[in-house]
């Protein structure tokens, strides 16, 4: 019984993280439906997050995350978008 948790645990399968991460994606679909934001919203404001930031920098849009927090009465929109490398060819390319 000791080692069926111990290898629950190592591989990933501890029933606590599994109800930490149901309990946030409900938060989640809560500050949504509160917000009144539907995924294809978000979806497209993800999208231009991409076309706007990749004029200044490349991203990894594969790892890009972007959703709505909620504190209290607030809703604040976060975005966690990993850069790659900046683009030092910008200001030339808008000149040209």
């Amino acid at each position: 019984m000791i080692l069926l948790g111990f290898l629950s645990r190592v591989l990933g399968r501890d029933k606590k993280e599994t109800c930490v991460l149901a309990k946030e994606r409900l938060r989640l679909v809560l500050v949504h439906d509160r917000a009144a934001m539907s995924p294809l919203i978000m979806n497209s404001l993800k999208d231009d997050f991409i076309k706007v930031i990749s004029n200044y920098m490349i991203i990894d849009e594969e790892e890009m995350e972007v959703f709505l927090d909620q504190k209290g009465r607030e809703v604040s929109l976060i975005a966690n978008i990993p850069i790659k490398k900046i683009r030092r060819d910008f200001a030339e390319a808008r000149q040209a």
